[in-house]
């Protein structure tokens, strides 16, 4: 397993615009492919399957492509945690969980027209304005359940209980972007946001070390450190889920694929197809490993198979990031599971860690759709936090 060099540290409004428009990007692709096999995509797409966004039909056309209910999501918790730190910066003190609950009923109620009987009512905010937010984008039962009742879900009492989908680590990236905050505050938000929705162990476990992840990338640390860092925090918790050993799992089949296979010909990095051993990604902890095995066993590539050391070096290192950014989705949407959510969460990984070098031109990408709500999501969130 290796990873490409870091172009000169990103600022932080690139990290933070790179995460939001990488996320949106692996999620808007995905998301075209979401609900087909793996044969169905080859069949549609060719045997290498879905590798560009011009493959599909409405982006040819002149169009674009929306995101789905991930990115929503995402900006809903990043908007309640925005405005948890607006508070604080005017001197007022407010519990940023239930910032982020008041911000998760604005989504619920974008996307039933109401809020829940004897809900507190929020107040609108900016993100509600916007007709795109209102639409429905095949939002996971467990979101809308969990948000249905009138009580915030608490760890010691949790909405659905049973349930671990990937509806919470889909949208705790934000809980790593908060700067300064320590590794324990990251994981309380996570827990606590996660079980709004979610009570299975796994599934507030995945979305607290995919924070952790975030919140390493944030400050500078490689990938392999980061998904160290919240290995070792998940081997001190108790009952994980089986979180850490998918982790763990991803990570030695992406380092079992660089040692053994460094050309990318083993019909896994170079094909789209992801080991079955990883899941379909429909819940926490598989939409992770998915995710983690996406980003590390393509960083050392500069494209789907691998250049000889010789013409590796001619390739400017800005222009690794674009390469190991499309070689990461190409392979976290490939697959017959949950692809949009496996690509947001790729896209998010390494928006973090190179900022906006992902994209050849350094701007949001023009085919997603709502590219306009995702530049100014960035921008109110670097206003309120440098």
């Amino acid at each position: 397993m290796s990873e490409s060099a870091a172009p000169s540290s990103p600022s932080y409004p690139s990290r933070v615009l790179g995460l939001l428009s990488g996320g949106a990007a692996g999620d808007a692709l995905g998301y075209t492919v979401e609900f087909s096999s793996l044969a169905q995509i080859r069949a549609e797409h060719g045997d290498g399957g879905l590798t560009h966004p011009l493959q599909v039909p409405t982006i040819r056309a002149g169009g674009t492509i929306p995101v789905s209910d991930d990115t929503q999501m995402t900006l809903f918790v990043l908007d309640g945690l925005l405005d948890w730190i607006e508070w604080a910066n005017e001197g007022s003190m407010a519990d940023p969980s239930a910032c982020v609950w008041l911000s998760c009923l604005r989504w619920y109620r974008t996307q039933t027209g109401t809020l829940p009987e004897g809900a507190p009512e929020p107040p609108t905010r900016w993100l509600e304005e916007h007709p795109e937010m209102h639409v429905r984008r095949a939002p996971g039962n467990a979101c809308l359940s969990g948000l249905s009742s009138r009580d915030m879900g608490l760890p010691h009492q949790p909405q659905n209980p049973e349930s671990k989908g990937c509806g919470t680590v889909m949208r705790s990236a934000p809980y790593g972007m908060v700067p300064g905050l320590e590794d324990t505050m990251v994981v309380s938000l996570a827990r606590r946001g996660a079980v709004l929705t979610h009570g299975h162990p796994a599934a507030w476990t995945s979305a607290a070390a995919f924070g952790l992840m975030i919140s390493r990338l944030m400050a500078g640390h490689t990938v392999d450190a980061s998904v160290t860092a919240a290995l070792e925090w998940l081997d001190t918790v108790p009952d994980d889920g089986g979180t850490a050993a998918a982790v763990r799992a991803a990570v030695a089949l992406a380092g079992s694929v660089g040692a053994d296979r460094p050309d990318g010909s083993d019909g896994s990095a170079s094909t789209g197809a992801l080991p079955a051993a990883l899941g379909e990604g429909w819940v926490a902890e598989e939409a992770l490993a998915i995710a983690v095995y996406a980003v590390l066993v393509t960083g050392g590539a500069v494209d789907p198979v691998a250049m000889d050391p010789e013409a590796e070096a001619l390739v400017p290192v800005d222009f690794r990031a674009a390469l190991h950014f499309r070689s990461a989705l190409h392979l976290a949407v490939n697959h017959g599971g949950d692809s949009d959510s496996t690509g947001s969460l790729a896209g998010q990984l390494l928006g973090a860690h190179y900022g906006m070098t992902i994209f050849p031109d350094a701007a949001v990408p023009a085919w997603i759709g709502e590219r306009d709500i995702v530049a100014e999501a960035a921008r109110r969130w670097v206003a309120a936090t440098s």
